[in-house]
């Protein structure tokens, strides 16, 4: 009976221990097999940690290496509301202050709420995005007040599971990414060639992300390079949040972005824009540009148009005033365009500088079109017509031209085609194909009538006769390069094609001297030390397909006429005091020069001193 009784108990023992076994086996099943992946995902979300690395964008700088545009290392903070649980409250009231936003708001967004994916999973608000371009030193301060939470209880008192979660809250309800805030030192100075950079939220590996995103100017077109590579960091940490090193997966570091070197000159384009203020303040006009350009290379040292906009501010400013019209807009060029035609005329061998056209003392009747000049001329000769600026004189070269080459010389001028200026936004002007032409196109055109173009083609149009005929293609970026100013890509001048022979165009540079004479349009264009060679411009403005009473008013000038350095054009849109191109945009030319010329150290063709003609220019801060 004893035995018996023995064997019994043996056998339950068996059993229960089977049973143990058998419910051993079935948790390890269901965590090793069935529940692998929820628990897998759950361990790492509790030590596996992946860290982002932003880059830095690039600088933007001017040629003498002076800052245009620079980022400033900020934070983007976020929150885990899972870590959070049900103390929104102390949380977002000690963070509240230092965000600077309502704990009500900031409370309402640490909430922890599911969703549902596309996969039909229900996933939860584990990274949510609190605020951006917050200083590194607020960021501390968010750190310290997150450490030091007080939830009113005895903590020491707290159970292990409960103590844990409190310090997960105060270690990682509450995370920072790396962010920048994009800074332009000048403020308005360059805006317009500049553009400016914005943030643009979007989604990468699991993550919420904010990153600078260039929308204009040299912002947009460089972007890519600007913006660097980003990097990133997967490794574990243990109960304290810390790392552990030897666990690192992967560590890729980030790749900053290139700076772009300008050949814009902060000195020169300060120059430009106070000299156009100025201008803008004495005519009135709706708006005024300038631009200077070495002839030779194409490089552009001041490209400015006003109204202007700080892009440190962009909601202070209206999207027109962001426009940049030097390369956007389109006009009739006027008397400018007269280079064209002569320069082409003379390179033909169609006409000398002495040849004499009759201009009929004001009014010639071509095509069933009566056109006039602004004075009443009789005989001029060639040169004496671009002194003069007759309009007549013009038509009449180019009558004797022909269509086919005046069409020729607008297309090798680079009318009708965009520079090539590495900018967004330029457009390709007006031309009209040969066989559009009406039969008073021919002597129109010559007056500059019945084209459009943008300041800018026809700033090189003009720089290709100061460059013995040549024309090149504006160069406005001169190399990329690292943050130790190693050249990652070097930029040269690029010339386009000849356009007219050295000969013509050292003929065409004769003429545009007398222009600056007083027998021409612009004597207030002359300059004491330099000879000055350039042409000036007053077009009528089109509205609704009609000539009004308003003018597109401009100077384009080089010096020193023989050996040029720098090529300005000033240009109004509409001055309401004057509109003569001699009297309103040749002060502004004269202005820019002599103070530009002080500033390059220009010898003087007199042979003065250079350094003594006028106080030296400082550059802006």
């Amino acid at each position: 009976m004893a035995k018996k009784l023995q064997f019994r108990r043996v056998i339950w023992l068996a059993i229960l221990l089977a049973l143990a076994f058998a419910g051993l086996g079935y948790r390890l099943v269901d965590l090793q097999v069935i529940r692998h992946d929820e628990l897998s995902a759950i361990a790492q979300q509790n030590t596996q940690r992946e860290f982002l690395l932003e880059p830095r964008r690039g600088d933007i700088l001017d040629a003498k290496g002076r800052q245009l545009a620079t980022s400033v290392l900020m934070k983007s903070v976020h929150a885990d509301p899972a870590f959070i649980g049900n103390h929104q409250t102390e949380v977002a009231r000690a963070l509240a202050p230092l965000l600077q936003m309502s704990e009500g708001d900031l409370a309402q967004r640490l909430l922890l709420t599911v969703r549902q994916n596309k996969l039909g999973q229900s996933v939860t608000n584990r990274d949510v995005f609190l605020k951006d371009k917050v200083p590194v030193e607020t960021w501390e301060k968010i750190q310290s007040a997150m450490t030091n939470l007080d939830f009113g209880i005895a903590e020491k008192k707290l159970s292990r599971t409960e103590f844990a979660f409190y310090r997960q809250l105060r270690q990682k309800a509450v995370f920072a990414r790396d962010d920048q805030l994009r800074l332009y030192p000048n403020q308005s100075l360059a805006a317009h060639v500049l553009g400016f950079a914005t943030d643009k939220e979007r989604s990468f590996e699991g993550h919420t992300v904010h990153e600078l995103v260039g929308r204009d100017g040299i912002e947009r077109e460089f972007d890519a390079k600007l913006q660097g590579v980003r990097g990133w960091r997967r490794t574990e940490t243990d109960q304290r949040n810390h790392e552990l090193v030897v666990l690192r997966e992967q560590d890729v570091e980030p790749r900053d972005g290139l700076n772009v070197v300008l050949t814009i000159d902060s000195v020169i384009q300060h120059i430009v824009e106070s000299a156009l203020a100025e201008g803008m303040e004495q005519h009135a006009p709706n708006s005024i540009s300038g631009i200077v350009v070495r002839p030779r290379t194409g490089e552009i040292l001041a490209m400015a148009t006003l109204p202007n906009y700080d892009p440190n501010n962009l909601g202070g400013s209206s999207e027109d005033a962001r426009r940049n019209r030097v390369i956007s807009d389109v006009a009739e060029p006027g008397s400018t365009f007269k280079i064209v035609v002569v320069s082409g005329a003379l390179n033909d061998g169609i006409v000398s500088l002495n040849d004499v056209f009759d201009c009929e003392h004001g009014h010639f009747f071509y095509a069933g079109r009566t056109l006039h000049d602004h004075e009443s001329y009789g005989p001029l000769s060639v040169e004496n017509i671009i002194t003069k600026s007759s309009n007549i004189g013009a038509a009449k070269i180019g009558i004797k031209m022909g269509e086919h080459r005046l069409a020729q010389y607008i297309h090798d001028y680079g009318f009708g085609e965009r520079t090539g200026v590495p900018l967004p936004g330029e457009v390709l002007g007006i031309v009209h194909p040969l066989e559009k032409w009406s039969k008073v196109s021919i002597a129109q055109l010559p007056m500059g009538q019945g084209i459009c173009v943008t300041r800018l083609q026809m700033m090189m149009a003009m720089c290709a006769i100061a460059n013995n005929g040549v024309l090149m293609q504006p160069m406005l970026v001169d190399r990329l390069e690292d943050h130790d100013h190693n050249i990652a890509v070097q930029y040269s001048p690029r010339r386009v094609r000849q356009v007219i022979s050295e000969s013509a165009a050292k003929l065409m540079v004769t003429a545009l001297k007398t222009v600056v004479s007083p027998d021409g349009t612009a004597p207030k264009a002359a300059l004491e030390h330099y000879t000055v060679a350039g042409k000036t411009g007053t077009a009528q403005k089109v509205e609704h397909g009609v000539y009004v009473f308003k003018y597109f008013s401009s100077f384009i000038g080089f010096f020193p006429a023989d050996n040029p350095e720098i090529c300005i054009s000033v240009m109004m849109d509409d001055p309401k005091q004057g509109y003569y191109g001699g009297q309103t945009a040749a002060p502004v030319f004269k202005a820019i020069a002599e103070r530009a010329a002080n500033y390059l150290n220009i010898r003087p063709e007199d042979g003065s001193d250079p350094v003594a003609l006028h106080q030296p220019s400082q550059p802006p801060q």
